[in-house]
């Protein structure tokens, strides 16, 4: 297969681009001669779509210093405070904040990063507020960023959404086993798939692991010896899990390098055999980083 004709199904994510992210990552945010750099690979190899949001840090700002002609761009709001007194205004001016650091004049997709607040007594007006922005072709599409499917299956019973962003890897396999991603697809929701490396635990040695998952340890033993008995890199495995679905039109992977994002281009291909059902976890302890003790 041609790496090319394929790599479009990767997002690049940018939240290293403002704030030191994920669990393997080492160093502090990407600085900002690698950040060009990393662009311009992206491009190079056919990514188009950059996943960034207010809550990165200053991402949107260091994304703007850059020409984003090429790239559709995702973003994402924040919480609206408790204590606002015009949502819509809020969400404008939010919005507008955003543009003026992109430096673009439209965004490809505008997610809600806390969208649990759609299902509360402000969510209707928060709603019609995001719906606005499309009408007024502020945004091409809406959505929400979610955990799981429990807590989309409440928001899509109640709203209609453009796409939609949820975390999907070889341990949490929520989105698949209960039939969410079929769901979506057939509504027409575009579906982007973040954490398809468990914020890094899925590409770390064993020995590098935090003691934190220690209570998983039986089932990380089991992911490498697979690994091992398949011939497949970490890196392989995630990747083409996530690559075969015909379901998944985004796959939102972060680096810290040129390196790195290479070799994620070089695996997203790799053919699999399927994946075993025990190598798979519904204990949130482990699956949402969220609830992770750093």
């Amino acid at each position: 297969m041609s790496i090319l004709a394929h790599s479009h199904k990767l997002a690049l994510g940018t939240a290293q681009f403002g704030l030191k992210y994920g669990l393997a990552n080492a160093a502090n945010k990407v600085p900002r001669d690698m950040v060009e750099q990393l662009l311009k690979v992206a491009s190079a190899f056919n990514i188009t779509m950059l996943d960034t949001a207010i809550a990165y840090g200053d991402s949107e700002q260091v994304l703007g210093l850059y020409n984003l002609a090429k790239f559709e761009v995702v973003s994402k709001l924040p919480a609206v405070p408790s204590n606002c007194l015009n949502i819509e205004e809020w969400v404008l001016e939010q919005t507008m904040s955003s543009l003026k650091r992109l430096k673009t004049d439209k965004l490809n997709d505008l997610l809600l990063h806390r969208p649990a607040q759609l299902l509360g007594t402000n969510g209707e007006k928060i709603y019609k507020s995001i719906l606005k922005l499309k009408e007024q072709g502020m945004v091409d599409q809406i959505g929400v960023s979610v955990y799981g499917p429990d807590e989309l299956s409440e928001l899509i019973k109640r709203f209609d959404f453009d796409v939609i962003q949820a975390p999907m890897n070889i341990f949490d396999r929520r989105m698949e086993s209960t039939g969410m991603l079929k769901q979506l697809k057939k509504a027409g929701v575009v579906i982007h798939i973040r954490s398809a490396f468990l914020q890094g635990l899925l590409l770390m040695p064993s020995e590098k692991i935090p003691v934190y998952f220690a209570p998983w340890a039986p089932l990380i033993k089991q992911y490498h010896q697979w690994l091992n008995q398949q011939s497949l890199s970490p890196l392989q495995a995630c990747l083409s899990y996530l690559n075969q679905h015909n379901d998944i039109d985004k796959i939102i992977v972060g680096v810290d390098n040129i390196w790195q994002l290479k070799q994620i281009i070089a695996a997203i291909d790799t053919p699999i055999t399927d994946i075993p059902d025990f190598l798979q976890s519904v204990d949130e302890g482990l699956i949402n980083p969220s609830r992770w003790q750093r």
